[in-house]
Order: C-alpha cells, then sequence, then structure tokens
C-alpha cells in the first residue's frame, strides 16, 4: 500500500471528523446528527482499502461487508452514552465524563472481538460477506427508528467547541482510517472494514459536545446520530457492487459519487424529514 495514499485517506479523514462537530454544535441534535452521519471517513477509507487490496472484489467485499456489523456496534455505542450518565454517582464532571468513555470504549472493543470471531465463523461456513451487511442494515435501521420513536429535545450548542479539541478529533480519526487502510495492506479485510468504522468520531463528538455544550446538546443527538449513520452502512454495500464494476479512475470516482448520493438519499434525507415531523408534533 503506497504511503502516499494512507496518508491522503488518513487526512482527508481528520478534516471530515472536524466537520461532524461543527455541524452538531451549529445545528442541533436533529439537524446535525443526521447531517453529520453522511458517508464521510469511509469515503477515503474504502478508496484506501480498495487500492490497498489492488482491487480484489473478495477482500474488498468482506471488508465492505463488516461495516454494517460496525455500525451496530456503534449504535449500542451511543446508547450507552445515553443510559450510562443517569445510572452514575454525582461525581465531578470530569471522573463523569472519564468513566462513561471509558465504560463505552471497553464495551465497544469487547463487542468488536467478539464480531470478528461470529463473522470469521459465518463466512467459513460460505456464508455471503455482503448477505451479513444487508442483514445489519436492516437490523440497524430498525434499532434507530426505535430509539428516536420517542422524541428527546436535541437543541444547539451554546458555546463553541475550542480548536484543540477539534484538532483532537481530527487526528483521532486520522488515526482510526489510517490503522484500517493498513490493516487492508496487510491482507486482514476484516479487521480493516470494522477498524474503518471504529467510533473515533462518535467519541471525540460526545467528548467534545460534553465538554463545550454540557449533557442535553449529544445526548439529543444520539438517536439522530444511530439512525442517520445507517447510510454509511448502505455506502459500504452500495461500493462493494459498485467498485468491482470500475475498469479506470473515472469509473471509480462516478462508483463512490453514487454510492454516496443513494446513501443519503436512501437514508439521511427520509431520516431528517421524518425527525423533523416528529419534533414538530412533540412541541405542538
Amino acid at each position: 500500500m503506497p504511503s502516499t495514499s494512507l496518508l491522503l485517506s488518513a487526512l482527508f479523514a481528520g478534516v471530515v471528523a472536524v466537520l461532524v462537530t461543527l455541524a452538531i454544535e451549529r445545528w442541533g441534535g436533529i439537524h446535525g446528527g443526521v447531517l453529520g452521519t453522511v458517508p464521510s471517513t469511509l469515503v477515503p477509507a474504502g478508496l484506501g482499502i480498495w487500492v490497498a487490496t489492488s482491487g480484489d472484489a473478495e477482500q474488498f467485499q468482506r471488508a465492505m461487508g463488516i461495516v454494517p456489523v460496525g455500525l451496530l456496534l456503534n449504535a449500542g455505542f451511543l446508547w450507552l452514552w445515553r443510559i450510562i450518565p443517569g445510572r452514575l454517582p454525582d461525581w465531578r464532571f470530569g471522573v463523569r465524563l472519564t468513566v462513561i468513555t471509558l465504560i463505552t470504549l471497553v464495551a465497544w472493543s469487547a463487542a468488536a472481538a467478539a464480531t470478528m470471531v461470529g463473522v470469521g465463523f459465518l463466512l467459513a461456513q460460505g456464508t455471503s460477506s455482503l448477505l451479513i451487511g444487508w442483514l445489519a442494515l436492516a437490523l440497524g435501521i430498525s434499532i434507530g427508528i426505535a430509539t428516536c420513536w420517542k422524541h428527546v429535545p436535541a437543541p444547539r450548542g451554546d458555546n463553541p467547541v475550542g480548536p484543540r479539541t477539534l484538532v483532537a478529533r481530527g487526528l483521532a480519526a486520522s488515526l482510526a482510517i489510517g490503522v484500517a487502510v493498513h490493516l487492508a495492506g496487510s491482507g486482514d479485510s476484516l479487521a480493516s472494514g470494522l477498524m474503518s468504522i471504529f467510533p473515533a468520531i462518535f467519541t471525540t463528538s460526545m467528548v467534545a459536545l460534553w465538554i463545550s455544550q454540557g449533557e442535553a446538546v449529544p445526548t439529543g443527538a444520539i438517536g439522530p446520530m444511530m439512525l442517520g449513520a445507517m447510510s454509511v452502512s448502505l455506502y459500504a454495500l452500495l461500493i462493494a457492487v459498485f467498485y468491482p464494476m470500475s475498469s479506470s479512475t473515472l469509473t471509480l470516482a462516478g462508483a463512490c459519487v453514487a454510492g454516496w448520493l443513494l446513501a443519503v438519499a436512501g437514508v439521511n434525507l427520509p431520516t431528517w424529514l421524518w425527525l423533523r415531523r416528529r419534533a414538530g408534533i412533540a412541541t405542538d
């Protein structure tokens, strides 16, 4: 895997990660949570993994097929950010935030390890990686709808996120995508796909917004983020089909754009319209 491709993928992912935080801060939980979860870091990660696997369709589809399963883990990760705070003692702010962050990351890591074993077993039995992905996407959408069914206030932020926090968030996302692309180049497609959606963005979003805005803004964004993030799963499954059909750099770029537009139109747009409508009903 050329180091230039890895660095470009990581750099682009870091820039996008910063923009997601600003979206939630500026537009509130519903608008920012949905708009901030359009396929972003997976765009450079997908391209990097495709190059790293030398256009091997089977390896690439294995990597992309596990992405929706990983997004289920991320949905659970976000859900923990909603339920854990209410179950902790009335500790100091910094202690509470540190404990929540550690619990959620440890839980994600344990679930990711179990997922690697489970998906690896299914693939060894001849199960299609894309079938696993489509089933995980359907389950993820169902969970997201259930989470958003009860309206939770999702206010805008009043305080800007500090530049140091934004830089830290960008670096975390860059590192995660860089590792994912490197794993793809080393032949571990499952680990690569799972690492490509490591919750670096979600973690830094929650931490940054807790620090700058308090608990209400990130809590209100959790449901919309869980449902909106399913567009990333759809994007992964679409490019898993589109990329192997591409015969040139131009058609690869077209496949990337087509996958992104279909994912946004299929998940983010209807999610945004539905949540706006439910929020209007809740405030009537």
